[in-house]
């Protein structure tokens, strides 16, 4: 088992509650972070906890600079020093590009490319100087394909891409990996109540001819924080059963 610990953000809910109880299934000291979502994280936690894992919930603001320091701070103070970061929270917003309005776009990439730029900021120095670590951000097909009504957030993962190319090449020198795992359709909250004609369309599109499970999302998580990882950085790991070879 691993003596290491690792910070979730977003955890309480679909891909990022499986990342948490993954990485915890694998000996990982897990900070489940949450915004608003009290309960969900609270369920994440004691499910965790009820399996033999270790888990705290850490509430933050991840559009907040200041916010994301004291996060980093108090995981450490409770947990020990950091060994994997899993940039996973954010939000999406439906919108044709040419009704975004301003407020909109710089909303969706504060949440989506500013936090995974300040939490990576927060962490890298530690995990550099201690020689070792992962940092994990999930993106999403749709930063490789561009989704339709979705430019903000289109654009917002695919800056993710590039902050982890820039990451791993700068900290590959002291032994830090920087990856990013790109989910396509996956069966949560969000595609719960997608219309019938809508996922008959999507299911078209997927080679493997389904959604995805949040725990595969996980699976490939779990591989990148894994020492069996150690030569891969820079790297997108695409999970959509096949979306983006059409």
């Amino acid at each position: 088992m691993l003596d290491k610990t690792a910070l979730v953000t977003g955890a309480g809910k679909g891909i990022g509650r499986a990342i948490a109880k993954s990485l915890a299934g694998d000996g990982f000291r897990v900070a489940v972070h949450y915004r608003n979502s009290s309960e969900a994280a609270e369920r994440t936690v004691a499910e965790i906890n009820a399996n033999g894992g270790c888990a705290r919930m850490f509430k933050a603001d991840l559009t907040d600079p200041a916010a994301i320091d004291v996060l980093v701070k108090a995981v450490e103070a409770d947990f020990g020093p950091l060994h994997t970061l899993v940039c996973n929270a954010g939000i999406i917003q439906s919108m044709p590009l040419s009704f975004t309005t301003i407020d909109q776009w710089r909303q969706v990439h504060a949440a989506n490319l500013d936090a995974a730029f300040l939490l990576t900021k927060a962490v890298s120095r530690l995990l550099a100087r201690r020689k070792c670590g992962r940092i994990i951000y999930i993106s999403s097909d749709a930063g490789l394909m561009g989704d339709l009504m979705r430019g903000a957030y289109s654009s917002s993962k695919a800056g993710l891409l590039g902050l982890c190319r820039t990451a791993a090449r700068e900290l590959a020198a002291s032994n830090v990996t920087a990856n990013a795992v790109a989910p396509g359709i996956i069966s949560t909250d969000m595609t719960a109540d997608t219309p019938d004609a809508r996922r008959q369309k999507q299911l078209a599109m997927i080679p493997l001819g389904r959604y995805g499970a949040p725990e595969e999302v996980a699976a490939a998580v779990r591989f990148l924080a894994s020492d069996d990882a150690s030569y891969i950085t820079g790297q997108t790991l695409v999970v959509d059963g096949g979306l983006n070879t059409k």
